[in-house]
């Protein structure tokens, strides 16, 4: 039977019409490498596992082992209402193939990870567009539930292709940002060009000292994420770059920097203005009031058919794998999100800045199982600007240079979000593992972190994929608060991160790294901080960098 209308569907093609149109007749097919029979999801046209090209499609049982769920409390879609449950399931056949789905015809309180699934389909769509959606629901017989699959074994990280750093020859030398707030409706490049000028003269350099701009994610269709990117600035204040960059697929949102550094030590530049505006909060309140339309977006890719249109439902359910591997609870995440406000009450341009009880967070109304409100980020309007220098250059500016002593940029596990590490963030472990490969530093050196916070988990996975506690430990680490409150073992995200201070997408964790190293934090400075690390990103390509003072 036809399902409700109104869900964001998939655009069908050549290469996945077989999967979306499928249930036609009832059936399940996968994509299958004709040379290794290994089956492949999402579609390629290439084996990922023997790079074999003669690739056919089978047909599988429908079976699959439930992996992971979220009930989803927050987001609703036309012809889906809150609440609803996405799923993950592993196919009998091959656990390496993993699906987005809905989980149906059951009470959300009685799934369990490891118990037996069935799919069921459910038509969307009519005519030459009409889409089959493959939804599990419990299978009519359960055994005892199945062991979740392991993570593939990530690839080594490669050694350093040579004993030269590219990071011995730059420095970070200027910061700034704009004015910080909720809905501000002001025009974002105005955040973009406040950020740019205070950085500028924090590093005592003029605007004809800039002759790089990078920024993440650059000019698209990315509604409040950003401005307008490098093209935008350039027109405002017309610089004349003889290097520039800007784009999504870089080392996460503080990538313009590390791009920046290569271009610096590559003697592209001198002097490169990196920077990143958000203006999310207004952008919400303009389509709400729809003065703006958001960009339309034809094709629903694999997720959002089954309502997953947060990075949330991705990372609840790697929280929720992490809880039932490890142990961990809520009250660990809360720990991360009580640090997070008690410093964002020392920092005058903090969102939120009341204090905030464990009964305040566990009581906080939920987003999607196990999130409630304080464990996601504060979406706002604000901007921030690093400027990347010629070490031999930086010494003899306005500030002392903060030095970069590595960096961590590899991938080790893959890309897409339903196929990727189950435990963790995706895109933390193989970066944090390439960062220790590059210094002799080691986790125990460092006086400061500032890790990505999109939610609490985020900056859980950091903390274990960096080596500050082990895989699984985070919640003896986090219990209490103590390790990682300013006076701890580890200081952590001392401004009030993303949860408390705002979403600044990564680049205020780094501005915040550069003033703990400066030692001008004022109350909420770390004494002594010499070394600091500060992550972007996650789920998509991230970065992870070391910085240090430079004596």
């Amino acid at each position: 039977m036809a399902g409700p209308p109104g869900r964001p569907l998939p655009q069908l093609t050549d290469q996945n019409a077989f999967f979306w149109t499928s249930g036609a007749d009832g059936r399940l097919r996968i994509q299958e490498c004709a040379s290794c029979a290994s089956l492949i999801h999402p579609p390629q046209p290439v084996c990922r596992h023997c790079r074999g090209h003669d690739m056919g499609v089978r047909t599988v049982s429908g079976h699959a082992t439930l992996i992971g769920f979220t009930v989803n409390h927050r987001f609703g879609l036309p012809g889906l209402p809150a609440p609803y449950v996405v799923a993950q399931v592993a196919l009998e056949e091959d656990d390496r193939v993993r699906l987005t789905t809905n989980a149906v015809g059951c009470d959300p309180d009685d799934l369990v990870l490891g118990m037996r699934m069935e799919v069921v389909f459910e038509q969307a769509g009519q005519g030459p567009a009409a889409v089959w959606l493959p939804l599990f629901r419990p299978a009519a017989e359960q055994g005892a539930p199945a062991p979740l699959p392991e993570d593939e074994v990530a690839p080594p990280v490669r050694p350093m292709a040579a004993t030269e750093k590219f990071e011995d020859k730059v420095a970070l030398t200027g910061v700034g940002s704009s004015r910080l707030g909720r809905r501000l409706l002001v025009p974002p490049l105005s955040l973009t060009v406040e950020a740019c000028e205070q950085a500028v003269a924090d590093a005592g350099l003029t605007f004809d000292d800039i002759d790089g701009l990078a920024t993440y994610p650059g000019a698209g269709p990315f509604g409040g994420f950003a401005e307008g990117g490098v093209t935008a600035l350039e027109s405002a204040l017309g610089i004349r770059p003889t290097w520039h960059n800007g784009g999504g697929e870089t080392f996460g949102p503080g990538g313009s920097l590390i791009s920046a550094m290569l271009a610096v030590a590559g003697g592209l530049a001198r002097h490169v203005l990196c920077f990143r505006t958000l203006w999310e909060a207004s952008y919400g309140e303009l389509v709400k009031q729809g003065r703006i339309q958001p960009p339309s977006s034809p094709d629903a890719g694999w997720l959002k058919p089954f309502g997953a249109t947060s990075a949330a439902h991705t990372l609840a359910q790697n929280a929720g794998r992490h809880f039932h591997k490890y142990g961990t609870t809520r009250e660990t995440l809360g720990w991360i999100a009580l640090n997070q406000r008690a410093n964002a009450g020392l920092h005058p341009t903090a969102v939120y800045r009341d204090p905030m009880t464990m009964d305040d967070y566990l009581q906080a109304r939920p987003i999607t199982t196990p999130f409630g409100l304080y464990d996601c980020d504060v979406p706002c309007d604000g901007a921030v600007a690093v400027i990347v220098s010629h070490v031999d250059t930086a010494r003899d500016l306005a500030q002392p240079p903060v030095l970069v002593e590595a960096v961590g940029t590899r991938i080790t596990e893959r890309l897409e979000w339903d196929q990727s590490t189950l435990t963790h963030e995706p895109q933390v472990i193989g970066q944090s593992a390439h960062l220790w490969t590059r210094t002799s530093l080691r986790p125990d050196d460092v006086d400061v972190a500032e890790l990505y916070d999109g939610f609490t988990f985020n900056c859980l996975s950091w903390i274990e994929a960096l080596g500050f506690c082990g895989i699984g430990e985070a919640k003896d680490f986090l219990d209490g608060g103590k390790n990682i409150a300013r006076d701890g073992v580890l200081p952590l995200n001392t401004h009030g991160g993303q949860l408390s201070h705002g979403r600044t997408h990564g680049m205020g964790l780094v501005q915040e790294a550069i003033v703990q190293l400066r030692g001008t934090a004022g109350p909420r400075q770390v004494p002594g901080a010499r070394v600091a690390v500060v992550s972007s990103g996650g789920l998509t390509p991230s970065g992870v960098l070391l910085l240090r003072t430079d004596t």
